[in-house]
Order: structure tokens, then sequence, then C-alpha cells
């Protein structure tokens, strides 16, 4: 018996049965033309500071639909698309803006027309909306619209030690997500403007593309940053890593040095001018998290505290499903989760993280190249045999899960990813290439414009019952009434809460990093 096999034996029904997820939906509102709307906030949606369910991300035209902690994946999508038929029916009553049902954007303005998103006048307000300019000075605002899914898992009774074992897997193994679940090889030119790139043309419509990518987000192209990776952060420990964020944190940058803290009129460029102004600026496919005290800093909430759920946050909108994501591929996730939990994970090193940057970038840009090779421990090995051996062991998680909550549901997701690792074309990003193809002129924002219609119009068509409706109208005067209320006790100078805010001292102590969650 694998030692795999005996720590998934040991975990009782009733434990498999606490795993507990929740999801974090980012979307840009786009007009009817395909391009990107440019309207504030919608103030029937609520405040974007203190709503629990609907904020914005990067811009203020760029929504995220959170969810609660769930048992199941289907109590999940169930408040997700209530949520969404919310939404959708706000932006109804507004005029013509649905949701892009794309992880990369709509067709976009000049970079610096992109609106930031506003979160008020009180200090934490302010405070985001600086956060998001320094953003803006350092990558770019279009790479910031780009959108994803993310998702937050947890077990009961895992340590600290045993989350950084998992999070050390799912970096080694995360090309198979990227793999089979990537929804981004095409994009809309321009996204690209004026920046280089690998992409190839398509068509005449404006669309640039990988004819083997996968998801374009995660590639090159995506969330990346030449400062942060000089930034080769371990994962063996959580003193270890919190350790490389607080240098990150607390140590000066030149680039960003030069940019200032504000500029010559007195309006703030940015909130800090170390390598990361605060620890969401870390880019990663996936983070430690704990939930945080209100105005506590979240490495402070880890080191005091432990790990309490994992964030991954490589998964692309699939725009073949309403609300971004299935049941069933949230089924995969948690199996995928689970191999990473209870298989070995030696620590990583220099080298391996050089190596899964490599991995990360190829499969996001060639993954369903014939052939394609990774690396692995120096060697090259198939991108479609390492998969398909990691899949052959995710079968008796799939049947352990499916034991505790009956049915074959597990089972069927195992297979849907068996046969996407035999046959490509069946793959979410070869779907988008297809529909574009066969429909759409081999238009990407044709493309997603039509889909986004459909998506809009199939949300807009299901029922929202009186009680429903009426629960989300109280949230949202609520949560203004919630702004309302902090702005009004708001004493302190912006630039005083900004230096205790960003304070070395806010970080916590290395040496009480909490070992159990």
């Amino acid at each position: 018996m694998s030692k795999l096999t005996e720590r998934l034996n040991a975990l009782s029904p009733a434990r498999l049965k606490g795993i507990r997820r929740g999801i974090e939906k980012e979307s840009l509102r786009a007009q009817a033309d395909g391009k990107l709307a440019a309207t504030p906030h919608p103030l029937a949606l609520g405040s974007a500071l203190t709503h629990p369910h609907i904020t914005t991300d990067f811009s203020e035209s760029q929504l995220e639909l959170i969810t609660g902690v769930h048992a199941s994946p289907e109590a999940a999508l169930d408040e997700l698309v209530h949520v969404h038929q919310f939404t959708y029916r706000v932006l109804a009553e507004l005029g013509d803006e649905r949701l892009w049902v794309s992880s990369m954007p709509c067709g976009l303005p000049t970079d610096e027309t992109i609106p930031i998103g506003r979160y008020g006048s009180s200090n934490v307000g302010r405070a985001k909306s600086v956060y998001r300019m320094g953003l803006s000075h350092r990558y770019g605002r279009r790479m910031q619209t780009i959108s994803g899914i993310h998702y937050n898992w947890s077990l009961p009774d895992v340590s600290s030690e045993q989350y950084f074992a998992l999070i050390r897997n799912f970096r080694r193994h995360a090309f198979l997500l990227l793999y089979l679940f990537g929804a981004s090889p095409a994009l809309c030119s321009t996204f690209v403007a004026g920046r280089p790139h690998e992409l190839q043309p398509l068509g005449d419509g404006g669309t640039m593309y990988m004819p083997h990518g996968t998801s374009l987000r995660m590639g090159r192209l995506g969330y990346q940053s030449e400062a942060q990776a000089s930034l080769a952060v371990s994962y063996n420990s959580l003193d270890g890593y919190g350790a490389s964020l607080q240098e990150a944190l607390t140590k000066p940058w030149p680039a960003y040095e030069a940019i200032g803290i504000q500029n010559l009129g007195g309006d703030y460029n940015q909130l800090a001018t170390s390598l990361l102004q605060i620890e969401n600026e870390f880019y990663g496919t996936i983070r430690p998290k704990r939930v945080i005290y209100s105005g506590e800093r979240p490495l402070h909430a880890l080191r005091e505290r432990g790990v309490e759920y994992v964030e991954v946050r490589l998964m692309d909108l699939d725009p073949f499903e309403p609300v971004g994501i299935s049941a069933q591929t949230m089924r995969f996730i948690d199996m995928f989760l689970l191999h990473c939990l209870l298989s070995d994970s030696p620590d990583d090193t220099p080298q391996e993280i050089a190596e899964l940057a490599h991995n990360q970038h190829l499969t996001a840009a060639r993954g369903r190249e014939p052939g394609l090779k990774l690396r692995k421990a120096g060697a090259e090995v198939s991108l479609a045999e390492w998969g398909a051996t990691l899949v052959d062991e995710f079968a008796p998680i799939a049947a352990a899960l499916d034991a505790a909550h009956g049915g074959h549901d597990h089972a069927d997701a195992l297979a849907a990813a068996t046969e996407g690792l035999r046959n490509p074309d069946s793959l979410p990003s070869a779907r988008v290439l297809a529909a574009m193809a066969e429909s759409h002129d081999n238009s990407f924002v044709g493309f997603v414009r039509a889909q986004s219609e459909r998506t809009r119009q199939a949300i807009l068509d299901l029922p929202l019952e009186p009680h429903q409706l009426a629960h989300f109208e109280q949230m949202t005067q609520d949560s203004l009434d919630a702004q309302a209320a902090i702005e009004a006790a708001d004493t302190m100078p912006f630039e005083i809460y900004r230096e205790q805010y960003v304070s070395p001292a806010r970080l916590g102590i290395r040496s009480r990093a909490a070992v159990a969650a």
C-alpha cells in the first residue's frame, strides 16, 4: 500500500466531508460593443468597501463577486448564482452593460484612462485606491484588468506545516490545472499594444493567440513582474515564507523609490516604495491565508494564528459556464488539493523554483502542443505522461470522496480529466478557439461578446425569489450605511494612517510564527 493510500485511509468520512470551499470571481463590466464600461461601480450594488459579496478588484469597472464558505460545490455555486442574478438585474436596470465572461479583457482604452477602484473618503478606503495607483505605476493598468477565479479551500485539523507541504506540491503540479482548465488562448490586440510579445495574429479582427495556448493569463503576458521575479520565495515553512515576505515589504526598491510616495502636486502615487506595497501584491498561483481582524496585516495574522486555508489563484474564467466554473471542476480541484496534502512533499530549492516558473510559462503558452516536455528534477518529461500519472494517483481519492458523499461525481470528474489528457481538443482552451473559428470569424472579441450576452440572458431568465431580492437590497443599504459610519468616525490624517499601516511593526514577530492552524 502506498503512503498516499495509507494517509487517505486515515482520513475519516466525516473529515473528508469537512472540506470547505468558497469562490471569489472577478469580471469586467463591458458595454454591448465589447469595450470596457468606464462607469462608476453602481450604487445599487452597494459599497465596494463594505459589501460582503459584491466589491471591485483593481478597476472601478472590475466586479468581484464572493461567496461564503460551503460544504459542497453545489452550495457554493448556488450562492454565486444568486449574487450574479442580483448583479445582472442591477446592470440591466441601469443600461446595457454585461459581465465579460473571459479572463482576458475586453477592448481596453488607453492605459491611463482605465478607472482605478474607488472606496470613499475614509483612510481605509483611500489606502485601497492608493494601493491600486501604485499597481498602475508599477505594472500598468492593462495587466490588472485580467480576471480569474480564486478558490478558497480548507480541511479540518490541518497544521500550518501541512498546508505548506500542500502548497509545495501544488506548485509542482500546477501545470495540470493550467492544461485542463486554462481558457484564455487568445486575446484582444488592445491588451498588447506597444508591448513585446510572442503571440500570433489570428484573422484580421484584432485577435492575437497562441495556437496551443491554454492560459495566456498565467503566462508571460499575465500577472508578471520583473521585480517580483527577483523574489525566490520558499514555501518550506511559515517562518521562511514570512521572512521572505517581510523583506519584500520593508526593503526599498530603487525603481519604486524613483516613483515616490507622492507626486509634486501632493497626490499619492503608492503606499510604499518597497518591492511590495502590501502582501496582496505578491503574485502566486496559491497563497496561505487566514481570516484577518479589522486593520490587521495578513502576514501578522499568519504568524500569530497559523494558516487557516489556501487560496488557489490560477483558475481562468470558463466562458462556457454561466458563473465561470462548474461543480465538476471544483471536485477535481478538491481531489488535486487532497493529493497535494497527502503526498510526500520535499523542501523546495532555488533550482526547482526556477523549473516551476519555466513549466508554468510553457504550459500557459504551448500546453496543448503534441509531445510538449516539461522539466522535472533536471530532466525533461512529457506533460501528457506526467499529467496521466498524477490523475491515476487521484483514483483512490475519488473513490474515498464518493464513498463519503455517495454517488460517483468525483469519479466522473476524474474521467473528464483523463479524456482531456487523451484528447486536447476537448479542453476549454481548444473549445474557445474552435468556437471563435466556427461562428465568429476567428474574432476573440466577437466570441466573448456573444458568449457574454448569452450568459447574461441565461442568468436574467432564472427566477429570483422576492425574499432573495429583498435580502440583497438590504445588504446594499447596510453596506452603504457601514461605509458612511467608517467615514464619519475617521479623525486621523491619512499620511499618519499610511505610515502606521506600512510599518514593519505591524507585520508580526518571526519567532512567534504559529505552527498549528
